[in-house]
């Protein structure tokens, strides 16, 4: 089946930009794109109505970008300490996901959600590891990251 092209009304990361005309496959756009309000058919209307939306969504992707400027400032200068125990080759019993991360950082007044935090695999060894952080799709930040046994 045929690709269609549709016009995006939000930023998607992948595909492409708000304004943007993409083809993709119709089950994506059917069940998707569409229902979700990120795409509609590439219409006359449908171009309108981004025309008419377009001061509006290039002010929130420049806000958007200084604000995960900003976090990725105060990142930077942060160290999360864990404390758990582990065996005595230094193996922990459990592990550090992307969700402790997240709530670790939370706590020191810092959102970020746990999806863009970027592991490999869960630690699961003491030590110290640098762990980055996808704030923008044009902003990383690296958060260390230190275990320490209990």
């Amino acid at each position: 089946m045929a690709n269609i092209e549709l016009v995006l009304l939000k930023d998607i990361d992948g595909l492409g930009l708000a304004g943007a005309i993409v083809k993709v496959a119709p089950g994506y756009a059917r069940n998707y794109l569409e229902p979700k309000g990120f795409a509609a058919k590439a219409s006359k209307g449908a171009i309108r109505q981004f025309e008419a939306r377009k001061d509006e969504i290039v002010a929130n992707r420049k806000a958007a970008l200084e604000g995960a400027q900003a976090i990725a400032a105060k990142i930077t200068d942060i160290e999360v300490l864990f404390t758990m125990e582990a065996s005595d080759d230094n193996v922990l019993f459990g592990s550090i996901t992307e969700r402790n991360i997240a709530e670790s950082l939370a706590e020191k007044d810092i959102k970020v959600s746990r999806n863009d935090i970027k592991l490999t695999e869960h630690i699961k060894m003491l030590g110290k590891y640098d762990v980055d952080i996808d704030l923008h799709n044009s902003v990383t930040a690296t958060v260390k990251v230190v275990v320490e046994r209990a």
